[in-house]
């Protein structure tokens, strides 16, 4: 039910477990990215996009977790999308499959979405900040290393101050005990 009028924008993403979700926004706060308030830290599965029936996507959204599996995110170093976009992110090394299945099965009915870019799961440290910056969020997180467990999914909504707010966050299939 993508719109290009009214409606609530929202989104879908597995939320970075703490402490690593504190660290991150510090990072990106430290690196002087103005949204490093605006959104918990995380791994996009669906990008911001317009709704218009809350009650359908999240419906969508408890169907999908109810049969899709946790599984293991291992970050480890930076990467970077220049020239095309100027972000620097934390890279999964595992993970990326369990996130690719994941996207595709969400971006399906209500949320049935063509994206601008292949999809690429990544942690965001560093986003629309000099190329100095850049390059220092890059090498200073190099060596970074880190692994938690995607057990859940979180559904987000914009609120009119350009924050994105947890709507509900869902259980993946074998973590519902």
């Amino acid at each position: 039910m993508a719109t290009s009028g009214p409606g609530t924008l929202i989104g879908v993403a597995v939320a970075i477990p703490e402490p690593l979700a504190s660290q991150v926004t510090g990072w990106r706060t430290r690196f002087g990215d103005p949204q490093s308030t605006q959104i918990a830290a995380h791994i996009t599965l669906v990008p911001p996009m317009l709704v218009t029936d809350l009650l359908v996507v999240e419906q969508h959204l408890e169907e999908v977790a109810s049969r899709s599996p946790a599984f293991t995110i291992h970050l480890r170093g930076t990467g970077t999308f220049r020239p095309l976009a100027p972000v620097v992110f934390l890279a999964l090394t595992e993970g990326i499959s369990g996130c690719d299945a994941l996207q595709r099965r969400l971006r399906s009915g209500p949320l049935d979405l063509d994206l601008t870019y292949p999809y690429h799961p990544h942690v965001t440290v560093a986003h629309h900040l000099s190329d100095e910056v850049l390059d220092e969020a890059f090498d200073s997180l190099a060596d970074f290393e880190a692994t938690f467990l995607a057990d859940r999914f979180d559904f987000y909504e914009q609120d009119a101050d350009g924050a994105w707010l947890t709507r509900r966050s869902f259980l993946l299939a074998d973590q519902r005990r």
